[in-house]
């Protein structure tokens, strides 16, 4: 039998079991605005963002907050750190980097034609209990690396 996971409720009961005083309020927009690609996919040029943290964790300033990184993708390490992140550890991994950080995939796409090619860097946004510091901070910093590296469109790949 396939039983549905209540992940809204098993989250409020995880952050109240922590002690936090009040429940998460998860980000919400009325409006998000969407916009067709310009050109094919077959044209585009790819972004990849991650949520993971690199394996030196020198995403972190002097006072250990995180920052946002940037790394070759022709120097994508083998693995990512992801301990700091909340995911199920008894039921899966993240030893198969590409499962979350998907170049290899990508790269056989173009190599089909599918996608017209891969922004040479790829970038680590921090996964935050702030949404404040997402949306001022963290997401203007990211938008602007894939102008800069002539990402089409990014394929957000959060952990």
């Amino acid at each position: 039998m396939t039983e549905t996971v209540r992940y809204m409720e098993r989250t409020r009961d995880y952050y109240r079991a922590l002690g936090y005083p009040s429940d998460y309020v998860w980000a919400h927009f009325d409006d998000v605005t969407f916009a067709r690609l310009d050109k094919p996919l077959s044209q585009a040029r790819i972004g990849l963002v991650t949520t993971a943290s690199p394996p030196d964790l020198g995403n972190r300033d002097a006072s250990g907050q995180r920052r946002v990184w940037s790394e070759a993708i022709s120097a994508a390490p083998a693995k990512l750190f992801t301990d700091n992140l909340a995911w199920d550890k008894e039921s899966t991994h993240t030893d198969d980097r590409a499962s979350f950080l998907p170049v290899e995939a990508l790269q056989e796409r173009m190599a089909e034609g599918m996608v017209g090619g891969l922004a040479e860097r790829f970038h680590g946004v921090p996964t935050e209990y702030s949404q404040r510091k997402t949306m001022e901070i963290d997401a203007p910093q990211v938008l602007e690396r894939l102008r800069a590296d002539g990402a089409d469109a990014a394929l957000l790949s959060p952990l």
